[in-house]
């Protein structure tokens, strides 16, 4: 919630300010214990052979945190977890990147990191299906794969002597078309069992990216490939009217696109995470208070997205 700044009435300021009192009331109780800010004292129980962790310190013999955020113990190892912090990459991460490099036998990929990331030739699904070895002719094609600029998905294989290192073997990876990239703290995307989702009422495709990078765009079936067919087609300009229809995105879709990528940027905004039941709420209270898209980015909704959220931790809470 630091620096939010929205043009906000007297009245609307103290309804925002009561929705988040109430919702760190809420938080507040969770965790309490293990929250900690800086210079804080971390309880060890005087046990022999702690090891000091990431965000701690010994001072005068105490353990002193020197973050904050929340106290993580493995073994006799103490640490501090940062609440706000860069992406740190996992195996098995979906990411979502833009290329910003092609180079001998690998894209490079900017995905929030430190570094950049490096997609393989070899880690990726050729568009033809068909499991073999790369040949030249193969990495003389690779920018009818993908170019720079385009956006793609892809999955962290693991780190390697030259960085950080992605895959794509499935059909479900690949080149992203036809919707929105948004950018959202990485901290507000958590690892969850699904990060591909499909808002069937509103024929979206959602794909919340650990790395912060969120894709909102047309639904794609599963037999369609995600990645561009890299055979050039000897008669490109007589192409079909059945072909220009499959590159069109109707009316409809593309304002729930924008509907649903306003709704993560109020969600970003208030500093709230990232999930499937939390994004379809908001846009289904955007639709039932008769909001047009450009609306939502308004003040009053942002006070309504807070009321709303603190009523369903609140709900949520009391079913426990």
């Amino acid at each position: 919630m630091r620096g939010l700044q929205l043009p906000l009435s007297q009245t609307q300021k103290v309804r925002l300010q009561n929705a988040l009192n109430h919702l760190e009331s809420l938080s507040s109780k969770v965790n309490s214990d293990a929250s900690v800010t800086v210079a804080d004292s971390i309880s060890v129980n005087h046990e022999d052979g702690v090891l000091k962790g990431h965000g701690t310190a010994d001072i005068q013999g105490d353990l002193v945190a020197t973050l904050c955020g929340v106290v993580e113990r493995v073994n006799k190892l103490v640490y501090v977890r940062a609440l706000r912090s860069r992406y740190k990459p996992e195996v098995g991460d979906i990411v979502i990147g833009r290329v910003v490099e092609v180079s001998q036998k690998r894209w490079r990929l900017e995905i929030n990191y430190s570094q950049d990331a490096v997609l393989m030739l070899s880690s990726m699904n050729m568009p033809d299906g068909v499991q073999r070895r790369r040949t030249a002719v193969d990495e003389l094609n690779m920018r009818s794969i993908f170019e720079e600029k385009d956006v793609v998905c892809a999955e962290v294989r693991g780190f390697q002597h030259d960085g950080l290192h992605l895959q794509a073997r499935s059909q479900k990876y690949g080149k992203l078309n036809r919707g929105q990239l948004l950018t959202v703290p990485p901290y507000l995307v958590k690892r969850q069992k699904q990060h591909y989702h499909h808002l069937e009422q509103f024929g979206v495709d959602l794909i919340l990216g650990c790395n912060g990078f969120i894709w909102v765009g047309e639904h794609i079936e599963a037999k369609d490939d995600m990645v561009e067919d890299q055979v050039s087609h000897p008669n490109k300009n007589s192409a079909s009217l059945e072909e220009l229809e499959k590159n069109y995105t109707a009316l409809e879709t593309r304002k729930y696109i924008c509907r649903a990528a306003n709704a993560i940027r109020v969600l970003s905004t208030l500093g709230f995470n990232m999930t499937l039941e939390i994004i379809k709420g908001v846009i289904d209270l955007s639709l039932s208070q008769n909001l047009d898209i450009h609306d939502m980015l308004g003040s009053e909704f942002f006070v309504l997205v807070a009321e709303k959220e603190a009523e369903r931790r609140s709900s949520s809470k009391k079913k426990r």
